[in-house]
């Protein structure tokens, strides 16, 4: 019996360059068939609250199993668009697993400013 992820319909998985993990990567609304049907060269993780769960742990191990039943190993990058202790212990005990699956994490390589603001930021090209 196969609970089906509210979020995606049914039918064969579909391929996009870039996608934005719903609600701010929580496991409310994302679990391992979303990666096993949203196929994406690039995946944004934006949670900073861990009062929420966002990022959440769960999310991110559901992207490694949904990633190993895609039967073909296309690069994926995952993009976390905040540097949170959830990611950083994800990234760290799970590096061996994502190199296999040709998984890479984008750190924030730059910063952009803006007027009287700064913030980190990475360059994507399609």
């Amino acid at each position: 019996n196969t609970k089906l992820s509210a979020s995606v319909p049914p039918g064969p998985p579909i391929y996009v360059d870039l996608a934005y993990i719903p609600n701010h990567c929580s496991a409310k609304n994302v679990d391992q068939e979303f990666f096993k049907r949203v196929r994406s060269a690039y995946y944004v993780v934006s949670g900073n609250d861990s009062s929420n769960g966002e990022p959440s742990r769960s999310v991110l191990d559901a992207l490694l199993e949904g990633k190993a039943q895609w039967g073909s190993n296309l690069q994926v990058t995952l993009i976390p668009t905040h540097d949170t202790e959830v990611t950083r212990e994800w990234y760290q005990q799970t590096h061996e697993k994502q190199q296999e699956l040709n998984i890479m994490v984008l750190a924030s390589s730059s910063t952009v400013v803006m007027q009287d603001e700064s913030f980190p930021a990475c360059k994507i090209e399609f």
